[in-house]
């Protein structure tokens, strides 16, 4: 599986009132986690050509962050997709070790110019899956 990683660092403002990271900053690092792998490995042309969206997602809260706190992120597509959508697997581990979110979503491809929803072919899906 090709995956990728990065690292995110909670500020004050993604901060709700019980002193941690806000579910809805989760899904937004998700997302952005997400497109950041796709403008990482995808070709330009398919960058131009292309857009994806959530169709769902699922996430499993299993520790807090805190502000100042940083999170490893990880993502990766576990299988080829199959039709228009595709599930990709998100993990967030803190400093300590520990698993703080699991996800999975369901992403859907759209053609940019038409707006249309399209088939994933193994073109496109190939710089997300192993070799």
């Amino acid at each position: 599986m090709n995956r990728y990683s990065c690292t995110i660092v909670a500020r004050d403002d993604d901060i709700d009132e019980l002193g941690h990271v806000n579910n809805a900053v989760w899904v937004r690092w998700i997302q952005d986690v997400a497109t950041a792998h796709w403008t990482a490995a995808a070709p330009p042309e398919h960058l131009d050509a292309y857009v994806w969206v959530v169709t769902r997602h699922v996430i499993d809260y299993r520790g807090n962050v805190r502000a100042g706190e940083a999170v490893t992120a990880e993502t990766w597509v576990p299988q080829a997709p199959k039709g228009a959508r595709f599930d990709r697997h998100m993990r967030f581990t803190g400093a300590d070790g520990r698993v703080k979110v699991d996800a999975v979503t369901t992403w859907a491809l759209i053609d940019r110019a038409s707006g249309r929803l399209l088939r994933v072919t193994p073109e496109i899906a190939a710089p997300f899956l192993a070799v």
